[in-house]
């Protein structure tokens, strides 16, 4: 062997051609080769938000004079504070900042015009959702320079004298849930969620696209079951895969990342089957999509991503605009976040988890009837 030949410019050019005519016919991989750069471009762009605004806000007025509605107003008028109730009692603030219907509750007490004028200082309390410190660091930021503005209008003349340099009220925040502004308290118990999406798609994602590459399929085939049995049959080994993974989380998360457990274990647990089983009927939908281990694995990677980027996990959901969170509550990582936050910083019971425990259901059980569906009794 004299070594190898002469480079040669049309062997390298039919090899290119091949390649071409590859790729032309696998539409999926060039698909996803265009449109991932295409979805991180837009996400990134236009639904990623680290500065939200305009976050619902519940206000406990207990004095309805002029200087406490220019305080409102005040709030208001820094884009940060969206009022959508008027609250009767604490215990109503409390509830709708534990269900995560409201990221603050503002408490206006009684009397507060009155000791206003007098000078007595009277204090302005804001309870805010602290469990993503994100979502609610730059409106408390905000309120630094509100207690010298807000009421400069009202107070001049012989009120001037209360413009004092402290300011002429005071404000207390309270950050509920996570007091230290700890993000490990965020992040942790969100991995809950997306170590179980990634880890349960993927595994079941290849799960059909497996047994036809293997040639296993007419085994598969010949026996008589039905779909739905092949389906579950195939989806409830890795249940008990899911769980390991969660007990793991679980147990590295209190006692390395010392996150607080307030709620119930057993609840925590119970919705975790929910969302594992909506996670492996996805990727066995993938797994009938699909007609190699390599499309699988590249349907499960675009629905990951939104899954990251749009639940809540790395970014604040409310800073989305409202598209993309229409798109967010689709998708089941977004309520599992929900559920898992709420029930070990929070404390959460069942009555706050229903909520956000059904649409995981209704998303497991629409994909797997899509999955059933295209299932094949036969390699036609």
């Amino acid at each position: 062997m004299k070594g190898w030949p002469n480079f040669s410019f049309e062997r390298f050019w039919g090899i290119v051609v091949k390649e071409f005519i590859q790729m032309r016919r696998d539409r999926l991989t060039f698909a996803m080769m265009v449109g991932v750069p295409l979805l991180q471009l837009l996400l990134f762009g236009f639904a990623i938000n680290v500065n939200p605004k305009h976050l619902p806000t519940e206000v406990l007025l207990g004095d309805n004079g002029p200087q406490g509605r220019t305080l409102l107003y005040a709030l208001k008028n820094t884009s940060y504070f969206d009022f959508v109730r008027l609250l009767k009692t604490e215990a109503e603030g409390q509830d709708a900042l534990a269900r995560g219907e409201a990221q603050f509750v503002i408490s206006i007490p009684e009397n507060f015009s009155r000791d206003l004028l007098r000078g007595d200082r009277p204090s302005i309390l804001i309870e805010a959702d602290a469990t993503d410190p994100v979502a609610t660091g730059y409106a408390l930021g905000s309120l630094n320079t509100l207690v010298n503005t807000a009421l400069q209008s009202d107070l001049k003349g012989p009120l001037a004298y209360l413009n004092g340099t402290s300011g002429p009220f005071d404000l207390r925040v309270h950050a509920l849930y996570n007091p230290e502004v700890n993000t490990q308290y965020n992040i942790v118990p969100g991995l809950l969620g997306v170590i179980l999406t990634m880890t349960m798609i993927m595994i079941t994602g290849l799960a059909i696209t497996r047994e036809r590459e293997r040639g296993t399929m007419e085994n598969l085939l010949s026996m008589p079951t039905r779909p739905l049995e092949v389906l579950v049959g195939k989806i409830t080994p890795y249940i008990l895969v899911g769980y390991v993974q969660l007990g793991l989380i679980l147990i590295m998360a209190h006692f390395l990342f010392q996150v607080p457990v307030h709620g119930s274990v057993l609840l925590l647990l119970t919705s975790a089957l929910v969302f594992i089983a909506a996670n492996l009927a996805m990727g066995i939908m993938f797994s009938t999509l699909a007609k190699n281990q390599l499309q699988a694995m590249q349907m499960a990677f675009f629905v990951f991503l939104p899954s990251i980027l749009l639940s809540g996990y790395l970014f604040p959901f409310r800073g989305m605009p409202v598209w993309a969170q229409a798109i967010g509550e689709v998708l089941p990582l977004t309520h599992f976040l929900r559920i898992a936050r709420g029930i070990l910083l929070k404390g959460n019971g069942l009555q706050d988890v229903v909520p956000e425990l059904w649409p995981i259901a209704l998303f497991a059980a629409v994909t797997l009837t899509i999955g059933v569906k295209r299932y094949r009794q036969t390699l036609d």
